[in-house]
């Protein structure tokens, strides 16, 4: 319109001009086509750089917002102490954590898949990508800090060896391995795992006893813990319940009369398991009782005791 060019002249004259190809004008300009073609270009040289700026932002923000957030977990994973590690999130290994979710445990999951923590990672789920034989991936989810190791990975030779690396590091460490043949038993347990689960022999063991002894099987799967507030089994230590210095006996602490609760189980500092332990049995340290009771009573046992 300010120079008289037809559309297609007009066109070609913006793209060369914007481009900052300039081949050179259709036709000479005069002034005030010149005043309009110096703010076309000041503001195309704007725009231009602009949206570069936005393209070049957005792509390297998504790789930041990604080490972003594995600094921050890092971060978060250095902070915890005697937590546990979760060693593959298979079928077994989200299992576990799930119950730890419901016991509000703190753990971290190493898990070399990517796929599977980008699909699961939370809030409540902290994961680390790599494989757990490497002792440096071990070392990052703080196992020389950690209290107990679960080792869930499908291959029995990758859990061997996870066990006999993080053994090596943390000698204090409680370790649970999963097993798939029966031949692993002894080797992991030599390893130095301290708990190995056959998951397809207990499965089918539970399977069995619902036909031989049905209503007691579904008795036990009552007592199963869903979550803090439907606890009706619970394992306390006796340095929480009394200052073990003067020795007492299940008959002093009372817990039935006070609390509801009854005592099914005792566990002495040797680790042996003494069931439904008599009245005077003496409450040495390092030993603990398993008690039973409604939520409710379980509740009420905490709250007597500052349990936590």
């Amino acid at each position: 319109m300010l120079s008289g060019y037809t559309w297609i002249d007009a066109i070609y004259m913006t793209v060369i001009t914007v481009t900052t190809v300039g081949f050179g004008e259709v036709q000479p300009l005069d002034t005030q086509s010149k005043i309009f073609t110096v703010f076309l270009i000041l503001a195309s040289i704007v725009i231009v750089g602009y949206a570069i700026s936005i393209i070049t932002e957005y792509i390297l923000s998504k790789s930041n917002y990604e080490e972003l957030k594995q600094k921050k977990m890092q971060k978060k994973i250095d902070s915890l102490k005697n937590h546990i590690i979760i060693c593959g999130y298979g079928r077994n290994g989200s299992q576990a954590a799930k119950k730890l979710i419901a016991y509000e445990k703190d753990f971290v999951v190493i898990e070399k898949d990517k796929e599977i923590i980008d699909k699961f990672q939370s809030e409540l789920v902290s994961f680390i990508q790599g494989n757990a034989n490497e002792d440096e991936v071990l070392l990052q989810a703080g196992i020389d800090r950690a209290s107990t190791l679960i080792s869930a990975l499908p291959n029995d030779a990758d859990n061997l060896f996870v066990v006999l690396s993080a053994r090596q590091i943390n000698k204090d460490l409680t370790i649970i391995s999963r097993a798939s043949q029966q031949t692993s038993y002894n080797k992991l347990k030599l390893a130095g795992a301290n708990n190995v689960i056959l998951p397809d022999m207990i499965g089918g063991d539970h399977m069995a006893s619902l036909v031989v002894v049905p209503d007691l099987i579904e008795f036990i799967d009552n007592l199963s813990i869903v979550g803090k507030a439907n606890i009706n089994i619970e394992e306390i230590a006796v340095e929480k319940l009394y200052n073990p210095s003067t020795i007492k006996t299940l008959r002093d602490l009372d817990l039935r009369k006070k609390t509801g609760c009854n005592v099914i189980g005792f566990k002495d500092g040797q680790g042996d398991y003494i069931v439904n332990p008599e009245a005077d049995i003496e409450l040495v340290p390092k030993s603990k009782i398993i008690v039973l009771g409604r939520p409710e009573q379980i509740k009420k046992l905490n709250s007597l005791y500052n349990i936590q």
